[in-house]
């Protein structure tokens, strides 16, 4: 590893960093032959869906339908490397420990079963029959099926699997359903039903052209979703005021060079995005929105005294309740204890709802910056109430985007991946395949977590991702998850999950997303759901990474089978035969989503679900949408207050990461190479504290559970960031949230607001040259 550096980045987002960026991934994963070929079906009909983010598909896709995450995305899946058995014979489960993500991953993509053997402690190859008659024969063991056995799914998985798996896991016996939604946007999934009746967002692509104001709060484009900055692109140059709001300032909101724009390559004209940037305190969302919205009712106040009017009253009058208590609660706050809480001026949040005041239609964007915070579900409730104030819910050009992470995370909640039994019509599963699904609430993250510590555990299926890695509270969670009975790892790289084998542990590869499935019957497609709820095909091109993977249909088919008893409702070898068979039971569960689905998914722009809100369809229990008034402006209920010495960590992802996979160890955009050990902290902050920029430095959680969880050997790393707030890479900060520390209501970990403390590791400086970054 060569030594850390920092350098300012100055240029935009996009541009010849991006291109250069996409370049390097192409020639490191040697498929640079195969590459150009995959990328001209990505995101297209009759093409494939970017296995990345799940931003919005268009009907009229540009030459190019791609960004540079989604370039590493596809470069990583289809790279030339292979973890074989050979590999697996020359090292240890316990020297692979040791690895970091990036490490573990570049070996390639597994090409055979493995089980893990104790007594070499190494995985060695084991044949496909044999793997399903152990892992059937352990969970037909498990006494006590609600409590002991665990479905886990990524974000990635299809439709048509996460179909499968849930009905594989309910006629098991339980709904220990978590996903990685639970980690994410299970806040939204909370919050928004009770605002307006629906779990998703009300917005689609034809919005961004019509809107006449952008509000963002705590989501960052430029490397979460790329492909967002060109609709924002073509509103900054209509003259769309875009207003964020954000701890730090990211590239990808401040300035944008198009990469697909051959002009804009060669002149380096650049598109300014934000036209206000707030950098709100790390957990000063919640205040800084009850301070604009204060400021609306303002200006409201002072036209109707000239008999003018700001908000929609006849919207509010008609379509919504609780508007009165919520305005008699906005007006009691104090000006000072938003600004202290916010860490803004009150002018800062005036000039943003002045902006709004004057839109005829404005969206309200947000992301894990709102989620994934104790008050989460009443911060994304008050940017609704802020919406709701002018009718900006249901309206062209207006409503609120919640911007999904993984490519079909919101497909796996429509298609009932839920512990929520009350989330997905169990009446009709149960009749159309003649069992009782079970009714009571599941497992989510962090109650499998919880389980896990208590020992309940016995059996956990993880469908995709790295669950372990993902979690909270490391130092607790993989220890406890080595004593779990079976633990199988379906996945289609090494990752730090399958190195925490349990007494019994496979891996299981299978195809991706991006390779030809083939059955009996023909080439198999698959669909998934982006994040406007529109409902897409997905078609395989490249010949699978080995002849010894099969698909998660098959997976998930032969394994049903060896578990549960005979039923010939479930036609389990129908299914893996033939993909269309289970997008006719999801027809028959889901009709009024999925009337003739095979057709549809095959429509530009795929087919969107229904969203009563964005008609003004308010399937609330009041049957109008509900102003939420919050219980206080603390977004932070378990910890202590911020002061002298307590800062507040938020976790973050670099441009070269997609959650916890990592494609490289240089963040472009922040301007920080060759490590992911380093805290992003305030100048100011580092001077009282006593430290130096560069000096490596252990973060500390400030909690009373008698716990000690810490991080060492971090740098600090000056940066312009709010003080009192720092800055670390996700997942390696995980170590440092505790299980407990989550959303109200929804359970989501809260990573954007962890107290600690900060010690210096030692006087020695690594490098003196990490600088201060200009904004």
């Amino acid at each position: 590893m060569k030594k850390p550096e920092y350098k300012p980045y100055r240029l935009p987002a996009g541009g010849w960093g991006s291109a250069r960026s996409v370049g390097n991934i192409i020639r490191r994963e040697g498929v640079l032959g195969s590459v150009p070929l995959a990328l001209s079906r990505h995101n297209k009909v009759d093409g494939y869906q970017c296995n990345s983010c799940a931003w919005v598909k268009p009907a009229n896709p540009l030459p190019f339908e791609y960004c540079e995450n989604g370039v590493k995305a596809v470069a990583w899946e289809l790279t030339a490397n292979r973890c074989t058995p050979e590999f697996f014979s020359q090292h240890t489960v316990s020297e692979l420990r040791d690895w970091d993500e990036y490490q573990l991953e570049q070996p390639g993509r597994l090409t055979h079963p493995l089980r893990y053997d104790a007594a070499s402690d190494k995985y060695v190859p084991v044949s496909w029959g044999h793997a399903m008659e152990e892992i059937a024969r352990e969970m037909r063991a498990v006494e006590d099926r609600k409590k002991g056995t665990v479905f886990y799914s990524s974000g990635r998985l299809s439709n048509e699997g996460s179909y499968l798996y849930q009905l594989f896991a309910r006629a098991y016996g339980n709904n220990n359903l978590p996903d990685s939604s639970n980690m994410c946007h299970e806040t939204t999934s909370v919050a928004l039903p009770i605002s307006i009746g629906q779990g998703v967002g009300t917005i689609d692509l034809g919005d961004f052209a019509k809107t006449e104001c952008i509000m963002f709060f705590g989501q960052n484009p430029g490397s979460n979703s790329p492909r967002m900055l060109h609709p924002l692109q073509e509103a900054s140059r209509r003259g769309v005021p875009i207003i964020t709001y954000n701890p730090l300032r990211e590239r990808g909101l401040e300035r944008f060079v198009n990469p697909q724009s051959p002009t804009e390559m060669l002149t380096g004209k650049e598109t300014r995005i934000s036209s206000q940037y707030h950098q709100v305190r790390t957990g000063g969302d919640l205040a800084a929105l009850a301070g604009i919205c204060k400021a609306v009712l303002t200006l409201h106040d002072e036209a109707k005294a000239s008999g003018g009017s700001v908000l929609d009253e006849a919207f509010v009058a008609e379509h919504t309740t609780g508007f009165e208590t919520f305005a008699d609660w906005v007006r009691a706050q104090d000006w000072d204890e938003l600004e202290r809480r916010s860490g803004l001026y009150r002018g800062d949040m005036e000039s943003t709802a002045k902006v709004y005041s004057q839109a005829r239609a404005a969206i309200g964007i947000y992301g894990m910056g709102l989620t994934q915070h104790q008050a989460g579900v009443e911060t994304i409730q008050m940017l609704v109430n802020l919406l709701l104030m002018r009718g900006n819910i249901g309206r062209e050009g207006a409503g609120i985007c919640p911007v999904r992470g993984h490519s079909n995370v919101q497909g796996q909640r429509t298609m009932g991946i839920t512990e929520k039994p009350e989330l997905f019509p169990l009446d009709r599963l149960g009749e159309q395949f003649s069992f009782e699904p079970p009714r009571e609430r599941g497992y989510d993250t962090v109650d499998t977590c919880e389980a896990v510590l208590r020992g309940d555990v016995r059996a956990f299926i993880m469908l995709g991702g790295n669950f372990v890695r993902a979690i909270p509270d490391h130092g607790q969670m993989e220890p406890a998850w080595r004593k779990i009975r079976l633990t199988v790892n379906v996945i289609t790289k090494l990752n730090r999950s399958a190195l925490l084998p349990g007494e019994i542990s496979y891996i299981l590869p299978v195809i991706s997303r991006l390779e030809i499935d083939e059955t009996e019957t023909g080439q198999q497609v698959l669909s998934m759901e982006d994040t406007s709820g529109c409902i897409h095909g997905n078609r395989g091109l490249r010949k699978p990474a080995s002849p010894h993977l099969i698909s998660e249909m098959r997976l998930i088919c032969e394994l049903a089978q060896r578990v549960l008893d005979p039923n010939p409702r479930m036609r389990w070898d129908a299914y893996m035969s033939d993909y269309a068979e289970i997008r006719r039971e999801i027809g028959e569960t889901l009709p009024d989503i999925f009337w003739d689905y095979e057709r549809r998914m095959w429509e530009p722009g795929g087919f969107q679900r229904p969203l009563p809100a964005k008609k003004r369809e308010w399937h609330t229990d009041t049957g109008r949408a509900n102003f939420v008034t919050p219980k206080a402006l603390d977004e932070d209920l378990d910890m202590p207050a911020p002061g002298r010495d307590v800062l507040r960590l938020m976790t973050l992802r670099s441009n070269d990461q997609f959650n916890t996979t990592v494609y490289g160890y240089d963040d472009r955009f922040r301007g920080i190479k060759n490590t992911r050990k380093a805290v992003l902290m305030n100048r100011s902050d580092i001077d009282r504290l006593g430290l130096k920029v560069g000096q490596a430095v252990t973060l500390r959680t400030v909690a009373d559970d008698g716990v000690d969880r810490h991080l060492s050997g971090m740098l600090v790393v000056a940066y312009d960031i709010p003080i009192g707030c720092i800055g670390g890479y996700y997942p390696e900060c995980n170590v440092l949230m505790p299980v407990w520390h989550y959303a109200v209501g929804s359970k989501t970990p809260a990573a954007k607001s962890i107290p600690v403390t900060v010690h210096s590791d030692g006087p020695e400086v690594l490098e003196p040259q990490l600088e201060y970054a200009e904004g």
